[in-house]
């Protein structure tokens, strides 16, 4: 059974329909990699499937459950989790508190005003597995708004992975970055999604991240899935090279 499925999905925003009868179906494992030219839909997709956005029809399925009507907080507590184009961080803390708040609120500890010893430990613990898997144990103990953008943005990823998702949702990952940064988050989406068994589905617009990780890509087009299939088979379409990939090589 696909661990998400997009059933037939539109969303109209007035007049505009932003994104017009797309499915998709990820299995537990993958990694599903969605492009498209600027304006194709991408984000209002990943809106619709992380529930900040509900759609004008169609279904939204995760683990054979329909979570279509079910808000952004109650998909976190299943299993979904995301990261945003824009980096949602809290630049004043550290990056050891950034991470230590989604830890608590996975482990069911988010309303507690006081903690016990032994969940204390339980939550350090955690934090400290999370800086190791990310790289960032050197700098656990800086405020995250003085770390580089690459930093900023494998801390973000790592305060998803806290939340314990069977799904992850990258929205652009690698935005704004120069090349070394973009092949460190390259280098961390890998690991996570090898040692971890991670479902993921990301958003990318470096072509060069989306052939070297994905599975199998969708291609999104003025809302409508244009084409799907390996890296392989997208690179040899024409109609993908027309409407993004030429574009982007020009």
């Amino acid at each position: 059974m696909s661990l998400l499925e997009v059933k037939n999905a539109t969303r109209a925003f007035g007049n505009l329909i932003a994104v017009r009868g797309v499915s998709l179906a990820v299995e537990p494992g993958e990694l599903r990699a969605v492009i498209g030219p600027n304006g194709a839909g991408k984000t209002t997709f990943f809106n619709m499937i992380s529930g900040f956005v509900r759609p004008s029809s169609g279904n939204i399925i995760f683990d054979g459950q329909d979570v279509t009507e079910f808000p952004a907080h109650q998909r976190v507590k299943i299993g979904m989790a995301r990261t945003f184009q824009i980096t949602e961080i809290f630049p004043e803390l550290t990056v050891r508190e950034n991470l230590r708040i989604p830890v608590e609120v996975a482990a069911g500890y988010e309303l507690s005003a006081w903690l016990s010893s032994d969940a204390d430990r339980e939550i350090r613990a955690r934090v400290v597995d999370l800086l190791q898997m990310s790289g960032l144990t050197e700098k656990a103990d800086r405020l995250v708004g003085e770390l580089s953008h690459g930093d900023q943005r494998a801390t973000e990823i790592m305060m998803a992975l806290a939340l314990k998702p069977r799904l992850l949702l990258l929205d652009e990952p690698t935005a704004g970055m120069g090349d070394q940064e973009t092949y460190d988050i390259t280098q961390l989406i890998r690991k996570l999604h090898k040692d971890q068994n991670l479902t993921i589905v990301l958003i990318e617009h470096d072509m060069r991240v989306v052939f070297h990780l994905a599975d199998r890509i969708m291609v999104l087009a003025e809302g409508e899935m244009l084409a799907e299939g390996t890296p392989q088979e997208i690179a040899a379409n024409e109609a993908v090279q027309t409407a993004y990939l030429g574009k982007a090589a020009a």
